[in-house]
């Protein structure tokens, strides 16, 4: 994820904190400051959320060993200031396996709730129904208090949360997935419809607005994806590249690219060998802007572009090509077939071959 920050890796997973989340801490430990006006009280709020959110990395690692378990690879996590997110490779079509993912995370919260609960005799605050309660309450009843609200808050049937991909699991069971991701995603649509009015009506509980966008725009994501990969399901790279691109050489001058970018519809412009015409490396749009507005049209294209451009086979799954251009592989792919370059694959051109075969789809 962008503008992240490596911490280390954990079980051989990468764990990333975005810059977003030490903006929380450092509100929340100044809010301490001003409220008390005492360093050591200011410190413990900032402890106490870095332990909220180590919480958290654990809920996320529960759902990533799982996943591992059943031979499904984690690409990172990254701490948000609203949770976690775990960024699986893929989700395993087998209903039961991702139910067990699912469920992992929460496990592992009602497992610190047990923990705490039943081995360190730690006690819920007094009245949880109090919001100040959270507040003012001694360190380990506020980890056992959080972590009962994560492991509950989670299990709602709402994507993205945990409760959404059990739902979702227990519907693929009976229907196709995903016909089943849309049930469920409808589910949590209508879920934050109710979270919304609840967050306008009661002023106390206004930050539902937020949580209701969040889980509209992820329940919407989810379906959206879903119904891509199963588009895209035994669909060859060949099916949808680019046979029809311009390429550079690396003499040529950025105000040659410029006029191919103005009289065409490709925006990233292969540097090629004068010799062999291999590819050398890849002019991208906004690589083409910075050097005009710094070097001006007669600069070369070969000093600006970016050396080596990965490539695909034509005839591996697409979905696998997609997916490796979304994990930032560039923005296109070279398609080569026995070693010779064949075309060009894009995410614009990806969605375009999609439009058309629904429109096919739709007038069958």
């Amino acid at each position: 994820m962008s503008w992240s920050w490596k911490l280390g890796r954990v079980a051989g997973i990468p764990i990333y904190v975005h810059w977003t989340f030490v903006i929380l801490i450092a509100s929340i430990v100044l809010g301490y400051w001003m409220e008390s006006h005492n360093l050591i009280t200011a410190l413990e709020g900032g402890g106490f959320i870095l332990s909220l959110f180590g919480c958290v990395v654990l809920h996320e690692l529960g759902h990533a060993l799982v996943a591992r378990r059943f031979g499904v690879p984690t690409s990172d996590i990254t701490l948000l200031p609203i949770g976690g997110v775990a960024r699986l490779q893929r989700i395993p079509e087998r209903p039961v396996q991702e139910l067990l993912i699912a469920l992992a995370g929460p496990a592992v919260n009602v497992v610190i709730v047990g923990l705490l609960v039943f081995v360190f005799q730690v006690r819920f605050p007094g009245d949880v129904s109090d919001p100040q309660q959270l507040v003012q309450a001694r360190f380990w009843p506020k980890i056992l208090e959080v972590n009962a609200f994560l492991a509950g808050f989670n299990m709602l049937p709402a994507f993205p949360m945990d409760g959404g991909r059990v739902l979702r699991a227990l519907l693929a069971m009976r229907l196709p997935y995903s016909r089943a991701t849309r049930l469920a995603a409808s589910i949590g649509q209508f879920m934050a419809i109710g979270f919304g009015l609840l967050g306008l009506c009661v002023p106390q509980y206004f930050l539902l607005l937020f949580i209701a966008l969040f889980v509209w725009i992820g329940a919407e994501a989810e379906a959206t994806q879903v119904e891509e990969r199963i588009a895209l399901k035994d669909v060859p790279v060949r099916t949808a590249m680019l046979t029809e691109y311009h390429t550079l050489m690396p003499f040529d001058s950025l105000g040659h690219a410029a006029d191919l970018l103005l009289a065409g519809t490709q925006h990233d412009f292969p540097v090629v060998s004068p010799t062999d015409h291999s590819f050398q490396g890849l002019l991208t749009r906004s690589d083409l802007l910075t050097g005009l507005a710094r070097a001006g049209r007669d600069a070369l294209a070969g000093d600006h572009a970016k050396t080596g451009i990965f490539s695909v086979e034509a005839s591996s799954p697409l979905a696998a090509a997609v997916a490796r251009l979304r994990a930032g592989q560039g923005p296109c792919l070279q398609v080569v077939d026995q070693g010779e370059t064949v075309g060009l694959l894009t995410l614009e051109n990806v969605g375009e071959f999609l439009m058309v075969r629904e429109a096919l789809h739709d007038t069958r």
